[in-house]
């Protein structure tokens, strides 16, 4: 994919201002493949981490949104919706009770194509910063395709970005990729069939371990948006995920 929106944004609108602000680095960027489909799973810190890795990684990606950043109405709605448009990023509705095979199908038709396809496995921003329990739909798509799974280490990106703020702090961000994972060979060598919902909730597991690794951030085994809808509803956090 080549868009020509995507190239304005990261190198005449947003990128140059970013580089000098933020100072962003990085590292095992030449994990990334250089030609063919492949998945970038990240840790998922601030909405500005869809801005630092495309920024340093020399490919287009091609991430998977929320619906509503393409339904918004008045003039920041519009705005929102005419970025995300014109970036080539490919709109999900999580509201509707096939989200999850949505979002896996349109994930593999971007594959597929041979570009890359950005996913955050946690399903939504950490609430603390701490990496949480990653959903499957990452795993199937690349057993299902057989393309590698680049794990990617947002570093700072948090603290660049407060969450509920519009404008970033100039704190360096960094982006570390770590070495790519074949998913098959991978739940292969732990005696699974990759087609088994078993496969992909190891290989999943594996992935995250590598972000926590990555990161030398540390992990809650649940899902983070069941801790936001916890600590939204006055009840803090649950038992086992607690600070």
């Amino acid at each position: 994919m080549h868009n020509k929106w995507y190239w304005v944004f990261k190198n005449v609108l947003f990128g140059p201002a970013l580089r000098v602000y933020n100072r962003p680095y990085s590292r095992g960027l030449d994990n990334i493949p250089d030609h063919g489909g492949a998945i970038l799973a990240s840790n998922h810190q601030s909405v500005m981490d869809s801005f630092f890795l495309p920024l340093l990684c020399k490919r287009q990606i091609t991430f998977l949104a929320k619906q509503e950043y393409f339904t918004g109405t008045g003039l920041v709605g519009k705005a929102q919706r005419w970025f995300f448009t014109s970036a080539g990023q490919v709109p999900i509705d999580r509201s509707s009770g096939d989200a999850a095979r949505a979002a896996m199908e349109s994930g593999k038709r971007v594959v597929l194509e041979g570009d890359l396809l950005g996913i955050y496995p946690e399903g939504t921003r950490s609430p603390d910063g701490r990496l949480y329990r990653g959903k499957t739909g990452m795993a199937h798509i690349a057993l299902d395709t057989g393309v590698p799974i680049v794990p990617i280490a947002m570093i700072g990106s948090r603290k660049a970005n407060l969450i509920g703020s519009w404008i970033p702090r100039p704190v360096r961000v960094g982006v570390i990729a770590g070495e790519p994972i074949d998913p098959r060979a991978y739940v292969e060598s732990k005696g699974l069939d990759p087609e088994s919902h078993e496969a992909a909730r190891v290989l999943t597991d594996y992935v995250m371990q590598r972000l926590v690794e990555l990161t030398g951030g540390a992990y809650v085994d649940m899902y983070a948006a069941d801790v936001k809808e916890s600590l939204a509803a006055g009840k803090g956090y649950p038992e086992g995920a607690e600070l």
